[in-house]
């Protein structure tokens, strides 16, 4: 973690990147050491949904390309996760995606975006948006304290 702090703008978007593919990755302590060292608010909060929403996207892809062999041995989404992020889309529609940014449910809900072929505008939109809402909420969160 110190590498991806020490890089500044850079670690934080790595972070952000690599924490939303399946990699068990967190880019939290990342973002509030940068906003803790004085670095624009504004500035880390759009490197860190850029980088975030990239890493979404990579998922998309995954599931797009339907390889399940991919998704469910190298990324280790299980076949559960697959089907609880299905559930989510009949349930509560495209919409769910606002919750891509979620920790267990998020990684699958973007993999099954791109499984169900959601339009790809719909899904940047959905998907910005609520990381982006995270990032601003926990970056309030973090120099309120």
């Amino acid at each position: 973690m110190e590498f991806l702090t020490s890089h500044g703008l850079w670690g934080l978007f790595a972070s952000s990147f690599l924490a939303a593919t399946i990699l068990p990755m967190s880019s939290e302590v990342v973002l509030g050491y940068l906003l803790l060292h004085n670095f624009n608010v504004s500035g880390v909060v759009a490197v860190a949904t850029m980088g975030n929403v990239l890493g979404a996207l990579v998922n998309y892809t995954l599931g797009r390309a339907g390889s399940r062999v991919l998704i469910e041995k190298i990324f280790r989404v299980s076949p559960e996760d697959i089907n609880r992020a299905r559930h989510k889309f009949k349930t509560h529609g495209t919409i769910s995606l606002l919750l891509a940014w979620v920790p267990v449910i998020g990684d699958p809900l973007t993999v099954v975006a791109g499984m169900l072929k959601i339009k790809l505008w719909i899904f940047l939109a959905l998907v910005t948006f609520g990381k982006f809402a995270r990032y601003a909420a926990l970056s309030w969160a973090v120099l309120s304290f």
